[in-house]
């Protein structure tokens, strides 16, 4: 498993990249990849819309199930990945970079402060 150090992760196992200024990234980690299995669909459907944390702003689908994903903070989504219509399997090919789901502005980064840390999500699945 990887845990980039430079991101951010809740405990629905999201990640978060804060760019430059609001400007966010947001996709599911590699345990929860690997825990999905053969990722075959990824449905944003919130494009443009500000969401509360813990919203959901859209879904993923492997093989066996369908999960929902959840806005880790307040934000506006502003670009959804165009590359995972086309090629879903890039969540679980490279979850921290092409694999990205969402991109975000951010009504305050500050509200990314509860987020774990990458050592704190590793002890958080225990893997």
């Amino acid at each position: 498993m990887k845990y980039p150090e430079n991101l951010k992760y809740t405990k629905d196992h999201e990640w978060v990249l804060l760019k430059e200024g609001n400007t966010a990234y947001v996709g599911i980690t590699d345990f929860a990849q690997s825990e999905l299995g053969e990722i075959v669909y990824v449905d944003v459907t919130t494009e443009g819309e500000t969401l509360e944390a813990d919203e959901v702003f859209g879904t993923i689908e492997a093989v066996k199930t369908v999960s929902d994903l959840l806005m880790p903070a307040l934000g506006k989504v502003v670009e959804a990945n165009a590359e995972l219509e086309d090629h879903p399997e890039l969540v679980n090919e490279d979850p921290y970079g092409a694999g990205w789901l969402i991109k975000v502005e951010l009504d305050n980064p500050d509200n990314l402060s509860h987020l774990m840390s990458a050592a704190e999500y590793q002890e958080w699945t225990g893997k």
